[in-house]
């Protein structure tokens, strides 16, 4: 079984100060003083529609809520209102405390009420999630496709607004074209990030969830499978290639251009220097990923 992911494999390579410093955001999520500090009723309170994550942690949910109905809630949770003519308001930051209150039997919880629009909320939502660093690889895939969706970011502007890579960014966002089947043993952590991307890899769909099974059952490396993935992939060719003794350089280039398009890339030596570069693709949609890093648009 799937160890969990290390924690430090997943922070922000800027905090939300820096990643909003042009728009005065962060002036508006950090400037807390006691005049601005208010009790709302919990039921007057919604989660934030745009929470990437999905599952919360009981055990430290039920925790949390007996320090609560002890010693009361220390931090505010950040919400916005909407509507102002309507006392209701949605969660910008701080669901698990409002969860842990109405847990713990409370009718009030401490907050701030912010000034902020639905753009602007959403990113603020991922970028508190990916900072706390507990979001499973689905829920951070799913986030930052909901970014490209809604703010209609390109993988590229995403990737700059979060301090991340854009192979960093694909690399998560294939992992939505993953069978449904799969996606279940990813979130239930019977599979790794790094499995579940080699599996990316196998080109005969109809075998990937029984393999995908296998791996859970009965435990594979990433280094392992991916060797079971090449030669899966090799035993579908009609004639067995004649291997090519690559240069250095060319096993270089293969490792950069792999890198930068998060996916699977070959490079064929001909003759007279003469070649050929083969990327691989899963989908439509990791096509037009690939041929947005490539600058191409067929618009």
């Amino acid at each position: 079984m799937a160890s969990k992911k290390a924690a430090s494999s997943k922070g922000l390579g800027r905090g939300i100060e820096a990643l909003f410093s042009d728009n005065g955001l962060a002036d508006n999520l950090n400037e807390v003083t006691a005049e601005n500090v208010q009790e709302l009723s919990l039921s007057a309170i919604r989660a934030n529609p745009y929470q990437p994550r999905q599952t919360f942690d009981n055990k430290a949910l039920k925790e949390l809520a007996n320090s609560i109905e002890k010693s009361g809630v220390f931090q505010p949770i950040i919400v916005r209102q909407p509507d102002a003519k309507l006392e209701r308001y949605e969660i910008i930051a701080g669901e698990r405390r409002f969860r842990a209150s109405k847990l713990a039997g409370k009718q009030t919880i401490p907050g701030i009420i912010r000034t902020m629009d639905e753009p602007e909320m959403m990113e603020v939502a991922v970028l508190e999630n990916l900072q706390r660093e507990d979001l499973t690889p689905l829920e951070e895939a799913e986030a930052y496709q909901t970014l490209m969706d809604k703010l209609n970011l390109t993988q590229a502007e995403v990737s700059a607004r979060l301090g991340k890579s854009r192979p960093y960014i694909a690399n998560y966002i294939r992992l939505l074209g993953l069978p449904t089947a799969i996606k279940e043993m990813l979130a239930n952590e019977e599979l790794s990030m790094g499995q579940a991307r080699t599996l990316l890899g196998l080109k005969d769909k109809r075998k990937v969830v029984a393999l995908a099974r296998r791996i859970a059952k009965n435990g594979m490396t990433v280094r392992e499978l991916e060797k079971v993935v090449a030669e899966m992939n090799s035993s579908k060719q009609t004639k067995p290639a004649t291997p090519t003794k690559k240069s250095a350089y060319v096993r270089a280039s293969e490792d950069q251009l792999q890198e930068k398009f998060g996916t699977k890339v070959q490079i064929s030596n001909g003759a007279a220097g003469q070649g050929h570069i083969e990327i691989d693709y899963m989908s439509n949609d990791d096509l037009s990923r690939i041929l947005d890093i490539l600058g191409i648009s067929l618009d």
